[in-house]
């Protein structure tokens, strides 16, 4: 029995909620856990590293496509738009995997320590057989859970260690851009952070330029570089995100939503939503109800 497997499966099967994520006392990391193949999901993922234990999942990025299984690991190296399924899962074979969201303030550390050189350009999602080392950290981050009193003190040094595998492996020349404290990458990830808090709100993008320390046409252009969309096409994708997940997980009304999440028009917000979901609001949650209440009849 491959001991990571092992320990990531016994605590999901302890921990998991209903939508199979197994959140940890360790702040970014999480399990995830499906038992049958998923429907589509949209997000707009934070930087992190997913451990795939067992079954697979595919992810697209734009027109790029991404699968992956078993014993790979895909890292996510800026805030950027992703679909991704789970592909492979069963009852008796679920999917499982450990999703850890990496620390800029410690990869910068780490970098400078270790006198490491950023390369110039690095695509922002990479799939690679996971290095041994990083499952090894990966383990020991497991078997500490099950000291809760030890968590507190040892999983800093742990997550640490974690970060630094992984700057060394087949992953580190694309994580270590994360951590060049001047990088475009940086930069373009503190306009994320207010996008992010305050998306239901009008942002001037002059306001996003100065918070990045970059004028409105620079900033522009390297906020599509790092994240392969515009400024306002990102804080749309947001609202729609979270519109979607209001009416999911809550019940309220699509116009509700809209207003919620920052429209001011509904047959706008309707539009919007139909092109980046496939189907206007209320078939696509109807559908999405009633293909959970299949899953949970089986």
């Amino acid at each position: 029995m491959n001991p990571l497997l092992d320990a990531v499966r016994r605590y999901a099967d302890a921990h998991a909620d209903t939508d199979g994520v197994a959140q940890t006392p360790i702040p970014g990391l999480m399990i995830v856990r499906a038992t049958e193949p998923s429907g589509l999901v949209y997000a707009i993922s934070k930087p992190l590293v997913c451990l795939v234990m067992q079954g697979g999942k595919h992810v697209t990025l734009g027109t790029q496509e991404f699968a992956f299984a078993a014993g790979d690991s895909l890292l996510i190296t800026a805030d950027v738009p992703t679909v991704s399924q789970i592909a492979e899962a069963s009852a008796k074979a679920p999917y499982l995997s450990l999703v850890l969201e990496l620390e800029a303030s410690i990869i910068a550390e780490l970098v400078e320590q270790m006198d490491a050189v950023p390369v110039d350009r690095y695509a922002p999602v990479q799939v690679e057989p996971t290095d041994a080392e990083v499952a090894d950290a990966a383990l020991r981050i497991m078997r500490l859970l099950d000291r809760p009193t030890a968590v507190p003190v040892l999983h800093p040094q742990l997550v640490r260690e974690f970060h630094y595998w992984l700057l060394c492996g087949r992953h580190g020349p694309a994580t270590r851009r994360l951590g060049w404290p001047d990088s475009q990458a940086r930069r373009v990830a503190r306009a994320v952070a207010v996008l992010r808090s305050e998306f239901a709100q009008p942002l001037p993008v002059e306001r996003l330029a100065a918070v990045a320390g970059m004028s409105p046409s620079s900033f522009h252009q390297h906020f599509r570089n790092v994240t392969s969309l515009s400024p306002l096409q990102f804080q749309k994708q947001l609202r729609l995100i979270e519109a979607r997940r209001l009416m999911l997980a809550e019940g309220i009304t699509a116009s509700s939503a809209a207003f919620a999440v920052g429209y001011e028009s509904v047959p706008q917000f309707t539009r919007e939503y139909g092109r980046m979901f496939g189907a206007p609001p209320a078939r696509d949650t109807d559908a999405a109800r009633h293909r959970g209440a299949q899953a949970a009849t089986m």
